[in-house]
C-alpha cells in the first residue's frame, strides 16, 4: 500500500490508529495481570472496542467501506458476549 498524507483527516486517522495500538497493548497487559475474571472480562470488551476503533480509523484512512460491515457485526457480538459473561457471573456469585 502506498499512502499520500494529504488531509488533516488522513493525519487524524493515523494519530488515532497510533493511539489505539498502544491502547490495545496496555489492555493486554490488563487481561494478562488482571487479578480478577470480571477484570479480565471488561478487558476483552474492552479489545473488542478497541478493535472496532482501528476498523473504524482504517475506513477512515483508507476509504474503503466494505469494512464497516464487519464492525456492525463485531459490536453486536461484543454486545451479546459481555451479556452472556454478566448473566454467568451473576448466577457464579448467587
Amino acid at each position: 500500500m502506498n499512502f499520500e498524507i494529504n488531509t488533516p483527516m488522513e493525519i487524524a486517522a493515523i494519530i488515532s490508529l497510533v493511539l489505539l495500538f498502544v491502547a490495545l497493548i496496555l489492555t493486554f497487559i490488563r487481561l494478562a495481570l488482571g487479578p480478577s475474571l470480571p477484570d479480565r472480562i471488561v478487558a476483552l470488551d474492552l479489545i473488542a472496542l478497541l478493535i472496532l476503533g482501528v476498523i473504524i480509523a482504517y475506513v477512515a484512512l483508507t476509504k474503503e467501506i466494505v469494512y464497516l460491515n464487519a464492525t456492525v457485526l463485531l459490536a453486536l457480538i461484543t454486545f451479546l458476549a459481555t451479556v452472556a459473561f454478566a448473566r454467568y457471573l451473576e448466577k457464579r456469585v448467587l
